[in-house]
């Protein structure tokens, strides 16, 4: 397994990475050593994908219908 630094990868790309690593680990055929460094790999990555998810919802916006009929946005939520 190739250890590319997260900030160089789409989100895609992150999240693709860390289910073939789950996988792997999942499968038990992985040597403890290897096993150990794609735990690791799999942590930076699902922080990453954690902090790109994170700056994604500060950007969308709720569009809304005032009762007068002006359209207007606010923030959505924060994810539970």
């Amino acid at each position: 397994m190739t250890e590319e630094e997260p900030k160089e990868l789409s989100f895609e790309e992150a999240l693709l990475k860390l289910e073939n690593i789950v996988r792997e680990l999942e499968s038990g055929r992985i040597k403890l050593d290897d096993a150990v460094s794609a735990y690791e790999q799999a942590v930076k990555l699902k922080q990453f994908c954690e902090k790109k998810l994170q700056a994604a919802q500060l950007k969308i916006e709720k569009i809304e219908v005032t009762p007068t009929g002006e359209i207007k946005t606010s923030p959505l939520p924060p994810m539970e």
